[in-house]
């Protein structure tokens, strides 16, 4: 079973996603070997975040957990809810963190914290 990172980053426009470098992000928990992998998608609540959020959690992919960094996880309970059933995914394998207004130092210390304690 796999750990995935994804960072929705809000079209990468919005000023609360400016002060991060994301790919710092992602490099870091992918170097620490936190996740198995890591993604960013401009916008996962957008229709075509749907179809990629069901495809990557489609009943053969495996993955224990998904983190995904972006906005108010309870958004993202209710944004994604139709895209993990239709994929069979068992959305209580979805961890959620907020990233909006950090800089990256501040971005990585909360997604460490929330996959160390899930």
């Amino acid at each position: 079973m796999k750990k995935g990172l994804l960072l929705c980053v809000c079209q990468g426009t919005c000023p609360s996603f400016q002060g991060m470098n994301i790919f710092e992000i992602l490099n870091t928990i992918r170097a620490e070997g936190l996740v198995d992998f890591v993604a960013i998608h401009p916008q996962l609540c957008a229709d075509d975040g749907d179809i990629f959020l069901s495809s990557l959690v489609d009943d053969g992919a495996n993955i224990e957990k998904l983190y995904i960094a972006g906005c108010d996880p309870k958004m993202q309970q209710k944004m994604f809810r139709d895209a993990f059933e239709k994929a069979g995914f068992d959305k209580t394998r979805h961890f959620g963190v907020d990233i909006r207004n950090m800089n990256t130092e501040q971005a990585i210390e909360v997604i460490k914290k929330l996959i160390q304690n899930s």
